[in-house]
């Protein structure tokens, strides 16, 4: 078990957007400044801020760890940050165009409540999209699966397949399910990034946590005996799920 309020300072140094996951989510639904959005799972609140930026809208994030909602900023009245848990939203039927998660569905105990919660606070018409990792992006990941390979089973055990997901999407009402695949963000880490290498020390990822720590530590050496050579090149990806809450009368 996880405690994510002792890993709140951690994200907040390091963990960035995907830049493609941003922009993605704000086209996918065509993101006005009149729109509102939620985040669920907002962690330091990154993707809410990034989204507001962007198109101008009014985002909201919710997350269970008090710790983690102390690293957000709400330097602006339309974005607004709250506990809470993905199965008990605290908002209102119909109250949003577009709701979302980033690498947050492994974490959510019950997907069917969960799913139905953001079924319930979306407007009609209203989107669903989780951002998540197929089977195929766990094992490719660079440098996370090529460096500490233990992660794999790790994270297949915990992460939902896109299969599951989407049944459980349908379960609960949403329509029009689509998959989408997000990639292309290459990294180059030197030996003088060492704020990059760092991101793996403080173990700002949580599988890095379910590893022993002998598996750890020999990956964290064979990273920094490789940066001797030269650089290493990485790879981010992610899966997006769809899903649109049908037209209907209230």
């Amino acid at each position: 078990m996880i405690d994510y309020d002792l890993l709140a300072t951690d994200y907040a140094a390091h963990r960035r957007v995907h830049p493609e996951v941003v922009r993605s989510l704000v086209s996918g639904v065509q993101l006005k400044p009149e729109s509102r959005v939620l985040e669920i799972g907002c962690g330091t609140g990154n993707y809410a801020r990034a989204i507001h930026q962007l198109a101008g809208c009014r985002c909201w994030g919710v997350d269970p760890s008090v710790e983690m909602l102390s690293h957000t900023s709400s330097e602006s009245r339309s974005l607004e940050f709250q506990a809470g848990s993905a199965e008990q939203l605290p908002f209102e039927d119909h109250q949003f165009d577009l709701a979302f998660s980033v690498d947050v569905i492994h974490h959510v105990d019950d997907l069917v409540t969960g799913c139905r919660e953001a079924h319930r606070v979306l407007d009609s018409g209203g989107r669903l999209c989780t951002v998540t990792d197929s089977e195929s992006i766990i094992r490719n990941r660079r440098p996370l699966a090529s460096y500490f390979p233990q992660t794999v089973d790790v994270d297949l055990a915990r992460y939902p397949s896109i299969a599951e997901l989407r049944r459980i999407m349908q379960q609960v009402g949403f329509r029009a399910i689509d998959q989408q695949m997000v990639d292309g963000l290459h990294a180059v880490l030197d030996e003088l990034e060492t704020a990059y290498i760092q991101i793996y020390r403080d173990k700002a990822f949580s599988c890095l946590h379910l590893i022993p720590d002998d598996a750890f530590q020999t990956g964290i050496a064979a990273m920094e005996r490789d940066l001797q050579e030269g650089p290493i090149q990485c790879l981010s990806q992610y899966a997006l799920l769809w899903g649109t809450k049908v037209s209907q009368q209230r």
